[in-house]
């Protein structure tokens, strides 16, 4: 179970300096409608989205932003029935353990990992709680965390107990907040209540992982959200939100990340 629920505290996370290197990892895949990552897309023609999540590494310790699904429910046949397989949707995953494996082919360790960040609390997004170290910090913003505690939305889209029986304290945050020096949250929320995208300052360069706020680089490029914003989603805030992110990926410097799209460059090394 979660161990507590507090507040940001002044200061933010325990991390020493800046953000230096960002490792994108892709967890797994699903095959996703056009016309459920873009609005207005084509119903019939399906992408094969990777389901992703990056490390974001400081001078001492690191934090996770995302985690996947959760293996051991994807390969429980009665688990993976109920959650992962529905009308035309299903988890996609690689033998072994992806997320493991990523972090440790990145030289990272666990007993390093200073938090972990969840954009929402969508099950591609909340598996990756299974591995993390006990009372580790995990940042939800508040409106998100109200949400999930309310019987949030369908079975298939929401694993209230990916979080609810995590042994993890629940870090809550509202709207644009700095973490930590490099490192921060920006409410992007339309597609949950409470969805965030995060902001790392990297010495050459500003990346914003949009998550699922866009999951397309075309949601970027013609300032269209997604085409289904969820259960209890809102499609004003949604735009607004695509919006927000399509202005910050036209300044010098910055690059925004979709978090879905199959020919994103980062994604495809990963």
């Amino acid at each position: 179970m979660v161990r507590s629920v507090r507040d940001l505290a002044t200061g933010g996370l325990a991390l020493a300096g800046r953000p230096r290197r960002l490792v994108p990892l892709v967890l797994g895949w699903e095959p996703i409608p056009e016309s459920v990552s873009l609005r207005g897309g084509d119903p019939a023609r399906f992408l094969l989205e990777p389901v992703t999540a990056a490390a974001v590494v400081f001078d001492t310790g690191w934090v996770l932003v995302d985690g996947g699904f959760d293996l051991d429910r994807v390969r429980d046949p009665e688990q993976r029935a109920a959650h992962y397989d529905h009308e035309s949707y299903t988890a996609v995953v690689p033998p072994g353990d992806a997320l493991a494996e990523g972090v440790a082919a990145a030289g990272l360790h666990w007993d390093a990992l200073a938090a972990c960040v969840v954009s929402h609390v969508h099950l591609d997004h909340t598996g990756g709680l299974r591995l993390v170290p006990p009372g580790t910090p995990v940042v939800l913003q508040r409106r998100e965390w109200t949400w999930l505690g309310s019987g949030v939305g369908r079975r298939e889209t929401v694993v209230v107990d990916d979080v609810l029986a995590a042994d993890v304290s629940i870090v809550l945050v509202d709207g644009d907040t700095e973490l930590a020096p490099g490192l921060g949250v920006l409410d992007t929320r339309g597609h949950t209540p409470g969805h965030q995208s995060v902001r790392i300052d990297l010495p050459d360069r500003r990346v914003v992982l949009a998550c699922d706020a866009a999951d397309l680089e075309r949601n970027l490029t013609e300032r269209t959200p997604c085409g289904w914003v969820g259960v209890a989603g809102d499609e004003p805030d949604a735009q607004r939100s695509v919006d927000r992110l399509a202005d910050l990926a036209g300044l010098p410097g910055v690059e925004v990340w979709p978090g879905h799209d199959p020919a994103w460059a980062p994604w495809t090394r990963a």
